[in-house]
């Protein structure tokens, strides 16, 4: 918001601050000052100059040589300017200067065998009009020849300063927002514009020239009219032109210049329309009919919405309300009656509207936001008074005001102590309810108490945002300083940590070592993806999501990272290995049963979601292998390694695998590679490829593998501490042992017969080989086991330890081959 210091001036006669001292204030009370624009100083070396004498130029056509007399010496000057006077005064820009509108500084220059003494200056070389026909002229008994440019036009001398104004303050989008800010601060008096007593066109009254209805009061809570006839539209004075100009509004004419000037000055958007096109002489407020159509001010036809408010003539849509006017009712050079609108709509209609048909006009900005419904009969009075001075018109007795159920400001109470808490520094009662007072606002009570003081205070109508006891005491900080405000670490209050802490660490530093990233994920996720992967219904939906994909509390951690792996394969990237440690909120009893209810504030005695540390990892692509050029797809073995190297490492404990096919916690899992993994009895994670209507459900273009592991659960199994065994002296008897078994017999299964038939004779018992084809029938494997036997007393050195002897190993043997044969249906290979 660009915000001219000479306007502020006049609504606070008493302001004589310097610019840099005034953008520093500005920003102390929340109202950021981004830029600061001195634009006098560049027009300060101007003068004004009489023409003396006025000649051809001997060598260019299409220039002359201009004489011109500053009082104290004369100035030849080569000029290609039409207009330029015989008699009268023009401004000469001397050597040396740099001006707005010209991109370098003006030096003696030949110009066809004459040198040129300076420039005799348009508007648009002064930066003060986008463009121009000719130079600037003046009577010649306007000035004295000499007088500084910016001490005959003061309102070319100005400041402005670029404002960052936050959503929840409309009413700083208007210089007069900006100025009861700064006279509350400086304590200075504010000197509001007023209706004043504009002439009066007593030959009709408004409802004989047009009849207004309002059909959509839900919508416009204050619907107001007025008329002014007998104007005449012509351009505006240079003072108006040139500080619309430079505020960043295109002068266009006298009408619309005064409808934008209130615009800047109130922050109240109004509209002008052509009384004489106002078809049927009526205009209603009503909402669209679906499929209407309307061509606006930027020349697009729009196709409305039954969302969509319309301002309407007795024909159809002149505008659309709060956005932008229509085509058919702009104000033209012929035009001598005009009705003016000035209305209250609904912020969040407005938004609706804007953003549905991708615009974002002056008028939306400020609708969106809130306008002040207090200020629209003065708003609507200034804009007549206007007219009349500066087109001739008269006001046409009368107006109308057509009204809803507006919403009163609010009544708050507030409290000297919780003022104290908030703030953290003792303010005196009434030194703060003098403060909100010079905003503005009213005390509708006032009584001392023993904790300091209550009072209730009445909201005003152009401050929206101002709804809250929090909302005053914020008020109060802006103008004592928000600097002032002193910096206190508040109190922490310690909480039982959800783990060590230390277990996270660990886990982190473990998975980079074994090749995996870590991707930090959100935990906001969509229900459909958390019913991809057959997660837990969730526990904590919100109630206002920025998006459905954000829309619950994770139950599991796939969902984030299955979407950094369709990132990753739809920008190319093939090779993932990624996993993320985090939180997974579930209900505190998993047998209750699962409901849809909003969060809520638990009641007595209820328990909170249950925010479960886990662990999960996802492998795809290529196989890493060195020396290999085409490496095979990381299968369930990977996965496999990975989890039981991670759990191993963590709890110092071997692990067990099971496969498990579909069951409920592995739905999301492809039935043929499914597995558990166990420390002991207890149940740590899972693993597998991910099924595949999970992977067309998620648009993955291809299969992964996954790891999911409970980290409270490895947490509580705690770390076993190592100990020492001396190596056996005693010698070790190595069997392999190639099994037949069929394809839906895990080979963990198979493993875990032969050391349960072996006995403690049995050391240790590892996979080896797996082998398909050649004798082996189909459907199914040849497992390869290497199974050492040793005297378990050889481990602790005991006296009493022997050497095995092959006729017991063989022994051992054949019991495991009978063993595996009845539990697994396993064969020896021949």
């Amino acid at each position: 918001m660009r915000i001219s210091l000479r306007w502020l001036c006049e609504l606070l006669p008493a302001l004589d601050r310097e610019p840099s001292e005034l953008a520093d204030l500005l920003s102390g009370i929340g109202l950021a000052v981004d830029g600061v624009e001195r634009l006098g100083e560049a027009l300060a070396p101007l003068r004004l100059a009489s023409v003396q004498r006025i000649a051809p130029h001997p060598a260019r056509s299409n220039l002359q040589l201009v004489t011109v007399s500053t009082g104290d010496a004369e100035h030849t000057v080569v000029c290609g300017a039409k207009n330029v006077p015989e008699q009268g005064l023009v401004v000469l820009a001397g050597l040396g200067t740099k001006l707005p509108g010209v991109p370098f500084t003006l030096t003696a220059r030949d110009i066809g065998g004459v040198v040129s003494e300076g420039m005799l200056c348009s508007e648009s070389e002064l930066g003060l009009a986008d463009s121009s026909d000719g130079i600037l002229t003046f009577p010649v008994d306007a000035f004295a020849p000499g007088t500084p440019f910016v001490e005959a036009f003061p309102e070319a001398n100005d400041t402005i300063f670029e404002i960052d104004v936050t959503p929840n303050r409309p009413d700083a989008l208007g210089h007069l927002g900006v100025a009861r800010d700064l006279a509350a601060l400086l304590g200075m008096p504010l000197k509001p514009p007023g209706p004043g007593a504009p002439p009066q066109d007593k030959s009709t009254t408004l409802d004989a020239l047009v009849r207004v209805t309002n059909h959509a009061p839900e919508r416009c809570p204050h619907y107001a009219a007025g008329a002014v006839r007998g104007l005449s539209v012509k351009p505006s004075p240079d003072w108006m032109r040139w500080r619309l100009h430079r505020l960043g509004v295109r002068p266009i004419s006298n009408v619309v210049d005064v409808t934008n000037w209130l615009l800047l000055e109130f922050g109240q958007p109004m509209h002008a329309f052509d009384l004489k096109k106002v078809r049927g002489a009526r205009i209603d407020v009503r909402m669209a009919t679906p499929g209407e159509r309307l061509r606006t001010l930027d020349g697009e036809e729009r196709e409305l919405d039954a969302d969509d408010l319309l301002i309407c003539d007795g024909e159809g849509p002149t505008a659309l309300a709060g956005v932008m006017g229509g085509a058919d009712s702009e104000i033209q050079d012929d035009t001598t009656d005009v009705l003016l609108e000035c209305a209250y709509f609904v912020p969040q209609g407005v938004r609706r509207t804007a953003r549905r048909h991708g615009m974002h006009t002056e008028s939306s900005h400020r609708f969106e936001r809130g306008t002040d419904f207090g200020a629209i009969d003065l708003v609507l009075q200034r804009a007549q008074l206007l007219l009349c001075e500066l087109a001739g018109g008269r006001v046409v007795p009368g107006s109308v005001h057509l009204k809803g159920a507006e919403q009163p400001p609010a009544s708050i109470e507030l409290r000297a102590s919780r003022l104290a808490q908030l703030l953290g520094v003792n303010v005196p009662f009434k030194q703060a309810t003098r403060t909100l007072q010079r905003l503005g606002f009213d005390i509708e009570f006032l009584q001392e108490t023993s904790d300091g003081g209550v009072a209730r205070v009445r909201g005003a109508s152009w401050r929206p945002d101002v709804q809250l006891e929090v909302d005053l005491i914020e008020e109060i900080a802006r103008m004592r300083g928000l600097d002032n405000v002193p910096t206190v670490l508040p109190a922490i209050r310690p909480q039982r940590p959800r783990t060590s802490g230390k277990l996270e660490r660990q886990v982190t530093e473990t998975a980079t070592q074994l090749g995996l990233s870590e991707a930090v994920t959100y935990a906001f996720v969509s229900r459909r993806e958390l019913a991809a992967v057959h997660a837990p219904e969730p526990v904590v939906v919100l109630d206002n999501p920025l998006s459905e994909e954000r829309s619950v509390l994770r139950t599991s951690l796939l969902p984030g990272l299955l979407e950094a792996l369709r990132r990753a394969r739809r920008r190319g990237e093939r090779n993932v290995r990624l996993f993320s440690v985090g939180a997974r909120f579930l209900r505190p009893n998993p047998g209750a049963p699962t409901s849809d209810a909003r969060p809520r504030q638990p009641e007595d005695g209820e328990a909170l979601p249950e925010e479960r540390l886990s662990f999960a990892a996802v492998l795809a692509g290529a196989r890493i292998e060195h020396l290999s050029l085409k490496a095979p797809e990381v299968d369930v073995y990977d996965a496999k390694g990975i989890a039981t190297e991670l759990v191993e490492r963590l709890t110092r404990q071997g692990t067990r695998v099971v496969g498990v096919g579909t069951t409920a916690h592995t739905q999301h899992l492809h039935p043929r590679g499914a597995a558990e993994l166990f420390v002991g009895e207890t149940r740590v994670g899972r693993f597998g490829p991910l099924h595949p209507d999970v992977v067309d459900a998620l648009d993955l273009d291809g299969s992964a593998q996954v790891i999911e592991l409970d980290l409270v659960a490895l947490e509580q199994l705690g770390q076993r501490i190592p100990r020492y065994r001396p190596i056996p002296k005693l010698p070790a008897i190595v069997r392999d042992l190639s099994l037949v078994v069929s394809e839906q017999v895990p080979a963990a299964e198979v493993g875990q017969a032969i050391r349960e038939a072996a006995g403690s004779l049995c050391e240790s018992v590892q996979l080896a080989a797996e082998f398909r084809g050649g004798s082996v029938p189909e459907g199914h494997r040849s497992l390869t086991y290497r199974v050492v036997y040793r005297d378990p007393k050889a481990a602790e050195q005991a006296e009493e330890a022997r050497t095995l002897t092959d006729k017991e190993v063989d022994q051992l043997q054949q019991q495991v081959l009978r063993s595996t044969q009845e539990r697994v249906g396993a064969t020896l290979r021949g």
